[in-house]
């Protein structure tokens, strides 16, 4: 049996489809942050999500933004994969009832 739980604790994902587990979600210390701005680098042991508020109204006027960074996420490269997936599928939903979200990159 101590092949069944990843180093986390957590259930080994070959097992996965095997065993369910229970999951409960303590919100006890949980904090809430605002961002809108969002950037992402990776190595081969983690992923680091920055998250931060752009400070910048008029970027013409400023010459450049302001963002302060708030919160920094380390996932491992399976979270990392389960988040993108995750997000994926939400964003999928979403864009099906609201419509089509362009990013910066995307006008």
């Amino acid at each position: 049996m101590a092949d069944d739980k990843n180093e986390l604790g957590g259930l080994n994902p070959a097992l996965e489809g095997e065993q369910k587990a229970s999951i409960t979600w303590d919100d006890a210390n949980m904090q809430t942050a605002f961002a809108n701005v969002v950037n992402i680098q990776g190595t081969r042991e983690q992923v680091e999500l920055f998250f931060g508020t752009n400070r910048s109204w008029n970027p013409a006027a400023d010459a450049g933004l302001k963002v302060d960074l708030t919160n920094r996420m380390i996932l491992t490269p399976f979270a990392a994969k389960r988040l993108n997936t995750i997000l994926t599928n939400v964003l999928r939903e979403y864009e099906a009832r609201h419509g089509v979200l362009k990013t910066d990159d995307q006008k």
